[in-house]
C-alpha cells in the first residue's frame, strides 16, 4: 500500500489510477496465480521494463553448465557431479531447465539444505550461544521434515511462535530456548523472520527511521511473559523445556528479590542504601542466599548490594524476574517495575482480550502474524529466498524491510508475494517460480553500459555470492568422493575416516555466518584460507596417488588437455578458457613431476575465489 501511496504523491489523481489499472499486483482474477511459469514471465516483465526504462542493456542467459551448477548449490547446497553435468549437457529437452528444478527441489538434499539454511537463520543471533550446540540437530531434522512434507510456511512459522515441551527431540522449540525464553528477544526475531522488519530499535525509544515506538513494540513484547525455559532435572542436566506460566511461582530467590528497594529500606541499618552480609544475618533464606547473590550482583566488589544491584541479578535456572505480565522498563527509573503492558500487534488496531493464557496469547499473534491480510509475512520470506537465490533482494538487508523503506522493482516483489499467498504459503512453489525467472537465470557477466559507473541495476544480470558453510562443506565432500553424511554423522568408511572428531561442528564453526548479512559486508578470514590452503582433508583431496578422485582422472587419461579439462569439471563444474589452459599447460611443462603439476592445479582451483563462491 505505500507503493502506492508515494506513486500518488509522484504523478498525482490520474497518474496513480493508470498505474493501479495496469498494475499486476492488482490485476486479480486475470492472473494464474497457481502456473509458476506464468508468475515468473510476469515478474521478469517487470523487472525487465524498469531494467530497460534505466537505459541499461540486460545480461544474457547463463550457460548450461553456471545454470547447473548456480541451480545444485542454491537447491540441494552441493556442487553437481561430473556425472550429472554429462547427463544434463546431453538432455536435448528444450524444457530441461525446470524439469530439473523440480528434480532438485523433490530430492532429500533439498530439504536438509534449507533447514540448514533456517537454523543458520536462527540461531547465529541465538541469546545463548549454548542452544544451538545442544538443539541443531533436532532442530534441522524438524524442519528437514517440514520441507520435504511441503508444510506450507504459515504453519511452520505458527509452530515456531507457539511450541512448548522438551528441548531435545522437538526442534519447534528452537526459536524460545534460543532466546530462553526472553519477550523482548523473541519479539525482535519474530518480526525481524516473519516480517523482514526491525523493530528492536524501539525498545528502548521510538524508531529512528520507522514508524514504530518503544510502546508498540514493549505491546508485541506483552505476548510472551508467560512463556519460559526451564531445566528439567529429572531427565538430566542439560535437558531443557519450554513451559507455559499461566500462575506466578516464585523460587526462594525470585520471593526474596522481587522489590529490591523495599528489601534495601528494610535492611539498610546505616543509611548507606546499599546491605551486606552483617545486615541480612538472621534472615532465614536471605541468609543462606546472599553470599551467591553478592557473586551475582556486586559489581563494584564493596561486598554489599545497593537497588540497582540487586535488580541486575539473574535468577537460578532460567528463571526470569518477571511475573506472569509484562512492563514497558521505566528508563528514568530503572529498578522500577515499569508500565504494565497488554498484548498488541503493532501491524493491527484491534484490541488483544484480556486474561489470555500463554498459549492463547502466542497462539493469537501467530494467527496475526502469518494473516494473508497481513502483506509483510508473504513479502518478507518471498524477499529473503529471492535474495539467497539471486544474491541480492528487492529489500536489503533482508530482515530491515518496513514501510518507509523502497525496494527495487517494487511491482515485482508485490506480485510474487501475492502469488506465494495465493498459492497457500507453498514454499516448493516459490522456489520453482523464481528459479524459472530469467532474472535467476541470467548470465553473471555485467551488460557493458553502467549507470555512472555503480553496480548494474539489479537483476540486469547476475550477483556472485558467497557460499555458505554448508554449501561449502557439501561441496568439499562431493569433490573428494567420501562417503559421509552431510550432518558430520560417524558412520563413513575408507578414506572418509580422515575426517574425525565431528569435522562438521567445526567446519561450521570456521566457515559459517549469518545468512542475513548482505553479501558485500561478508569478509573472508585468514583461518578460513589457511583451512583451505593447509589442511590434511584438502592435501588428500588433490592427490594424485592413491584412489582419490585427481588420482583416478591422472590414471585415465594419457593426454594431459583432457586431465585439465577433467580437474575444472570437477572442482569448478566449467571447462577452462583458452588462457586457463595456455597457463596449466605451460606448467606442466616446467614441472619436474607430472603428477605433482597436476596437484598444484587442483589445489590452486580448490583455493580460488570461484570454488567458494556461487556464479
Amino acid at each position: 500500500m505505500c507503493h502506492y501511496i508515494r506513486q500518488w504523491k509522484r504523478f498525482g489523481l490520474l497518474g496513480f489510477l493508470v498505474i493501479v489499472a495496469s498494475s499486476p499486483a492488482m490485476a486479480g482474477s486475470n492472473m494464474n496465480y497457481r502456473n509458476h511459469v506464468a508468475v515468473a514471465q510476469q515478474v521478469d516483465q517487470l523487472i525487465e521494463q524498469n531494467i530497460k526504462e534505466k537505459g541499461q542493456p540486460i545480461a544474457k542467459a547463463a550457460s548450461e553448465e553456471d545454470f547447473l551448477r548456480r541451480l545444485s548449490l542454491d537447491l540441494v547446497g552441493r556442487i553437481p557431479s561430473v556425472g550429472e553435468m554429462t547427463l544434463y549437457s546431453l538432455d536435448p529437452d528444450p524444457l530441461k531447465r525446470d524439469k530439473l528444478i523440480q528434480k532438485l527441489i523433490d530430492s532429500e538434499d533439498f530439504a536438509y539444505n534449507w533447514a540448514t539454511y533456517w537454523n543458520d537463520v536462527l540461531y547465529s543471533r541465538a541469546t545463548d550461544s549454548r542452544a544451538g550446540r545442544l538443539q541443531s540437530r533436532d532442530f534441522i531434522n524438524w524442519m528437514k521434515e517440514n520441507i520435504e512434507t511441503n508444510k506450507p510456511w504459515d504453519e511452520v512459522a505458527t509452530e515456531l511462535i507457539t511450541a512448548i515441551g522438551d528441548v531435545n527431540g522437538n526442534g519447534a522449540t528452537a526459536l524460545i530456548f534460543a532466546h530462553q525464553g526472553e519477550p523482548k528477544e523473541i519479539t525482535a526475531e519474530v518480526t525481524r523472520i516473519f516480517l523482514g522488519i526491525q523493530i528492536q530499535c524501539a525498545n528502548c525509544h521510538d524508531h529512528p527511521t520507522d514508524t514504530w515506538t518503544r510502546e508498540q513494540f514493549h505491546q508485541m513484547a506483552a505476548f510472551f511473559p508467560r512463556v519460559a525455559v526451564r531445566r528439567n532435572r529429572m531427565k538430566g542436566f542439560n535437558v531443557f523445556e519450554v513451559v507455559s506460566i499461566d500462575k506466578e511461582r516464585k523460587s526462594n530467590a525470585q520471593d526474596i528479590l522481587n522489590n529490591p528497594q523495599r528489601l534495601v529500606r528494610t535492611l539498610d541499618k546505616n543509611g548507606d542504601k546499599k546491605i551486606s552480609r552483617d545486615e541480612v544475618q538472621g534472615k532465614g533464606r536471605l541468609t543462606r542466599l546472599f553470599g551467591r547473590f553478592l557473586e551475582l550482583g556486586d559489581k563494584n566488589g564493596d561486598q554489599a548490594l545497593t537497588a540497582e544491584e540487586i535488580q541486575g541479578i539473574p535468577l537460578p535456572g532460567g528463571t526470569r524476574r518477571a511475573s506472569t505480565e509484562y512492563y514497558m522498563p521505566d528508563l528514568q527509573n530503572p529498578t522500577a517495575r515499569g508500565t504494565l503492558m497488554q498484548p498488541a500487534f503493532f501491524l493491527r488496531e484491534e484490541k488483544v482480550p484480556s486474561g489470555l493464557k500463554d498459549a492463547e496469547r502466542r497462539a493469537l499473534l501467530a494467527k496475526y502474524v502469518t494473516d494473508p491480510d497481513n502483506p509483510w509475512f508473504a513479502k518478507a520470506f518471498v524477499n529473503r529466498i529471492w535474495s539467497e537465490m539471486l544474491g541480492r533482494g528487492f529489500y536489503s538487508p533482508v530482515d530491515d524491510m518496513g514501510p518507509l523503506r523502497d525496494a527495487e522493482h517494487e511491482q515485482a516483489i508485490e506480485l510474487l508475494s501475492k502469488a506465494f499467498t495465493q498459492n497457500g504459503y507453498d514454499t516448493k512453489w516459490l522456489f520453482r517460480t523464481i528459479a524459472n525467472t530469467a532474472a535467476y537465470q541470467r548470465s553473471i557477466v555485467a551488460p557493458s553500459k553502467q549507470t555512472d559507473g555503480d553496480e548494474p541495476v539489479a537483476f540486469a544480470c547476475a550477483t556472485p555470492t558467497r557460499l555458505r558453510s554448508e554449501q561449502i562443506f557439501a561441496s568439499l565432500l562431493e569433490l573428494s568422493g567420501l562417503e559421509m553424511n552431510r550432518d558430520g554423522a560417524s558412520e563413513v568408511r575408507g578414506p572418509a575416516r580422515r575426517f574425525q572428531n565431528d569435522p562438521k561442528s567445526k567446519f561450521t564453526n570456521l566457515f559459517n555466518y549469518d545468512p542475513s548479512t548482505p553479501q558485500k559486508d561478508l569478509m573472508g578470514t585468514i583461518p578460513q584460507s589457511l583451512f583451505m590452503m593447509n589442511s590434511a582433508i584438502i592435501d588428500k583431496m588433490v592427490s594424485a596417488s592413491g584412489n582419490g578422485p585427481l588420482a583416478r582422472i591422472v590414471r585415465k587419461y594419457n593426454d594431459d588437455t583432457d586431465v585439465i579439462e577433467e580437474i575444472y569439471l570437477l572442482v569448478l563444474s566449467r571447462e577452462p578458457s583458452k588462457r586457463e589452459m595456455e597457463i596449466c599447460q605451460d606448467y606442466l611443462k616446467k614441472s619436474n613431476s607430472r603428477n605433482e603439476a597436476f596437484e598444484d592445479i587442483m589445489w590452486s582451483l580448490v583455493n580460488s575465489s570461484e570454488f567458494i563462491s556461487k556464479r
